[in-house]
């Protein structure tokens, strides 16, 4: 009667999250060191931001992060 998860299922939900987390890492930190400038003027601070807060630091620095070029 175990109503949970068995691990077939747990990875079938988590591969597809850890790929798009892995994707939005890449994708921004490519941004961020090809990019000129970045708003608050510190690519260091962003970098953090985009590596320790996960999936929410990536989209936080493509929403907010980025200057017009």
């Amino acid at each position: 009667m175990n109503e949970g998860l068995d691990t077939g299922q747990l990875i079938v939900l988590i591969i597809p999250l850890a790929l798009i987390e892995i994707g939005l890492l890449v994708f921004s930190l490519r941004d961020l060191i090809r990019r000129k400038k970045v708003k608050g003027d510190n690519k260091w601070v962003w970098g953090i931001v985009i590596v320790l807060v996960n999936i929410i630091g990536p989209i936080l620095y493509l929403l907010f992060g980025r200057e017009e070029e």
